[in-house]
């Protein structure tokens, strides 16, 4: 066995195995298929021997690549370690907060008041999907969202903090029938049609979790709709569509627009503050402390007394990381 295997060929071969698919092992590395078949030969060649069976149907481990996997895992998280140890703590920490009016931005401006000395840079990603794919990556250090949403490879590269259960809502037109309450029951939205970011790859686990909201209530998710930038871009598309949002109690302003909480149950956005693992910088400390201070002091991951709705499998994720 050759003793200088760069680790770019054993991490096309963990997204492999992972995935037991070649399309989507490229789509998790950002690279194009052709380029990670070329890998997976290199390595094939390297080892001496196949490490993959593949058929017009299904792609299957060897014998030699199940031997071969433990290995390769265990050699880049210490190659991942190796390298954020060796990272310069001076270099900027980036960090995608969504957007201004999110959770993930008072966390931020709390840690740069608390540590001035760091430069904490903030992205406006769309969606941890796409965040979590930057950060394992390496393009990006720190991201905000929903981790069970998350493809179980991607998470297992990951360690998240939870950070808030937020209530979630629905921004309606105003001359919608429901536009006048308070609040919006659930039950009210059977026959409606919201628009919960489908078609957007980046934002995967958003729509699962409306898709999930909505199953037996008679409410619908809007067509898939391509990626849609920035809030101005998002506020000309809704209001040319005529679509109602689902949103969370936080959110932008549109003109023409209200937002109200849900109710009966009150649903649940389970937020949680998502890095790499193995990733050391001072940064990264000043935001895990801003963000424990802030929960704490607001209640963010307590249950609204009314009856409250999330996924048992989100229940865990949040539960894993306290």
């Amino acid at each position: 066995m050759p003793h200088d295997i760069e680790p770019r060929l054993l991490r096309a071969f963990v997204a492999v195995a992972d995935e037991l698919h070649f399309t989507r092992a490229a789509a998790r590395l950002f690279v194009a298929q052709q380029a990670l078949s070329r890998d997976i030969r290199r390595l094939e060649q390297r080892v001496g021997g196949e490490l993959f069976a593949r058929t017009t149907r299904q792609v299957t481990l060897t014998a030699e690549g199940a031997r071969l996997l433990p290995y390769a895992r265990a050699v880049l998280a210490a190659h991942d370690e190796l390298s954020a140890a060796c990272a310069r703590e001076e270099r900027p920490l980036l960090v995608d907060v969504g957007s201004k009016f999110a959770v993930a931005y008072r966390i931020l401006t709390t840690a740069r008041d608390a540590a001035p000395e760091q430069e904490l840079v903030a992205r406006y990603l769309s969606g941890l999907t796409g965040a979590a794919g930057e950060i394992v990556a390496g393009r990006l250090d720190v991201s905000f969202g929903r981790v069970a949403g998350l493809d179980p490879a991607v998470r297992a590269r990951l360690d998240h903090l939870p950070v808030r259960y937020e209530p979630m809502a629905v921004l309606l037109p105003e001359e919608h029938r429901l536009a006048e309450l308070p609040e919006v029951p659930l039950g009210e939205l059977a026959g409606e049609t919201l628009y919960a970011a489908a078609g957007n790859p980046m934002t995967v686990e958003w729509t699962d979790l409306a898709e999930r909201l909505f199953e037996g209530r008679g409410i619908r998710v809007a067509e898939p709709f391509p990626e849609i930038e920035g809030d101005e871009e998002f506020i000309r598309v809704i209001l040319k569509r005529g679509w109602s949002v689902l949103a969370s109690v936080d959110f932008i302003d549109v003109p023409g627009m209200v937002l109200r909480p849900l109710v009966d149950p009150v649903p649940l956005s389970p937020v949680a503050m998502v890095w790499r693992k193995g990733l050391r910088h001072p940064g990264l400390d000043a935001l895990r402390r801003a963000a424990r201070e802030l929960t704490a002091s607001r209640g963010w991951l307590e249950r609204p007394a009314r009856d409250a709705w999330l996924p048992p499998d989100d229940a865990v994720a949040m539960a894993a990381g306290a």
